[in-house]
């Protein structure tokens, strides 16, 4: 097996550092401390529409979040999603809009979590990321899937309730493995999918199939990307992807085949490279890494040894 260099094991991956946010779950149902916590005046809220919001940068050349008082909201009922509350006390709610609000100082500016999600600190990514995801799952679940009835919010956004049937609906996670595929020489196996720039390579992955263990997912799809068959399968870390709703399982995969027959549908080429070969690939720009949040660009990194280049952005 590979053996990961201590300086890219400890490493922490995008999105997954402890945000110091308390989510406070047994709060969500109780309409009189969310009133409460909503109305004082050190609680803080943002706007989060079409998994973007606005971020600023400070003097000091950090990135943050923009936030305000409750009490300078914009007016939002149904949509007020509560995030949870601080190791200060302080309590944080999303605001789902169908626009972002506009700035007087104009220094702020829109982001998504692809771009925001490298600038932020962990407690902001980590409010962001919450209320990315529940925003995504809100928009496309407002109806009823037993009897077709518009459902209402509940729980500060975290259930969806039908007033016809009384079916609860609760946020959806579709599980997906992505995995870093080596083989008996130490070559890792990268792919690049129909819909990617020429050179962009990347781990593969795919969703979990109903009915399946997570090891069989990694095996069944590599052998259907790239016709490559994997024995042994290692875990090593997880991350929130919700775009729109996706946890990533990131795996270690031994190949125990190397002729590759890729399926053409969803993986255009795929190639073996060794460290030498990778490294110049990237130094050519031959070939791009992944963007940098994805926990694929950290499963690369521990088989290469050290970062990936930064200078890719797609």
């Amino acid at each position: 097996m590979t053996t990961w260099t201590d300086h890219t094991a400890d490493r922490p991956i995008s999105l997954t550092a402890p945000s110091g946010i308390d989510r406070a779950a047994h709060h969500r149902l109780d309409e009189a401390w969310l009133a409460a916590a909503w109305s004082h005046p050190t609680t803080r809220c943002f706007v989060v529409s079409g998994g973007q919001v606005l971020i600023d940068e400070t003097p000091d050349g950090r990135t943050e979040l923009v936030m305000t008082p409750s009490f300078e909201a914009p007016l939002t009922e149904a949509h007020r999603y509560f995030l949870g509350t601080g190791e200060d006390g302080v309590s944080y709610f999303a605001l789902q809009k169908d626009a972002l609000p506009g700035r007087m100082d104009q220094s702020a500016r829109p982001a998504g979590l692809r771009e925001a999600g490298l600038l932020l600190s962990p407690r902001d990514a980590g409010l962001m990321v919450h209320a990315v995801a529940l925003e995504n799952w809100q928009r496309m679940h407002r109806f009823c899937s037993r009897c077709g009835e518009r459902t209402v919010i509940a729980a500060a956004g975290h259930i969806r309730r039908c007033p016809a049937c009384g079916a609860e609906h609760y946020p959806r996670t579709d599980p997906a493995v992505i995995m870093a595929v080596t083989d008996e020489e130490d070559r890792i196996l990268l792919g690049r999918q129909v819909h990617w720039p020429e050179g962009r390579f990347s781990t593969l992955a795919g969703f979990v199939e109903p009915g399946e263990s997570i090891e069989h997912s990694v095996r069944r799809e590599v052998f259907e990307e790239a016709g490559i068959t994997v024995g042994a399968v290692e875990y090593i870390a997880s991350q929130p992807w919700p775009f729109p709703s996706s946890l990533m399982l990131g795996f270690l995969a031994r190949a125990t085949s190397t002729d590759i027959d890729v399926d053409g549908d969803e993986i255009h080429e795929a190639r073996w490279f060794s460290r030498e070969e990778l490294r110049a690939a990237f130094d050519s720009g031959e070939v791009l890494p992944p963007y940098g949040i994805s926990i694929a660009a950290r499963l690369i990194e521990l088989w290469y040894g050290k970062p990936l280049p930064t200078r890719a952005t797609v």
